[in-house]
């Protein structure tokens, strides 16, 4: 059973930064892909960025150039870089993981494709 645990939520201004971590445990695939999802209130939970064990991403055209997925393999790390946020980017922020499959980490990223999910960070941002 995978475990993951976000971290580094928090609230900023527009314009400001955030880190948010993701460690994954008891994690036995070779292959994987791992995503970040969001998910603001009233709305439905929406794909912002996906990896695969081999370190292709994508990304959802509302955050590209200003986050960046990452993974840290010695630490079992997914990290989400986010720059240059806006009040839009308010939601709560979930790491999900899955094993690898053909079609991953191709654009459109799903959630029912993944069956292992964090907790979720809170991400704040105000203008």
């Amino acid at each position: 059973q995978v475990h993951l645990v976000e971290s580094g939520g928090g609230s900023v201004h527009s314009g400001g930064s955030l880190r948010l971590s993701c460690v994954a445990s008891e994690y036995t695939y070779s292959s994987y892909c791992m995503a970040w999802f969001r998910q603001a209130p009233g709305n439905e939970r929406e794909g912002v960025a996906a990896i695969d064990s081999d370190g292709r991403t994508s990304y959802a055209d509302f955050v590209k150039g200003r986050f960046t997925i990452s993974q840290d393999n010695a630490k079992d790390t997914l990290s989400l870089q986010m720059n240059s946020l806006n009040p839009e980017d308010t939601a709560m922020y979930f790491c999900a993981a899955e094993e690898a499959w053909s079609r991953c980490p191709k654009w459109p990223i799903r959630p029912y494709e993944y069956n292992y999910w964090g907790q979720g960070t809170q991400v704040t941002v105000s203008s």
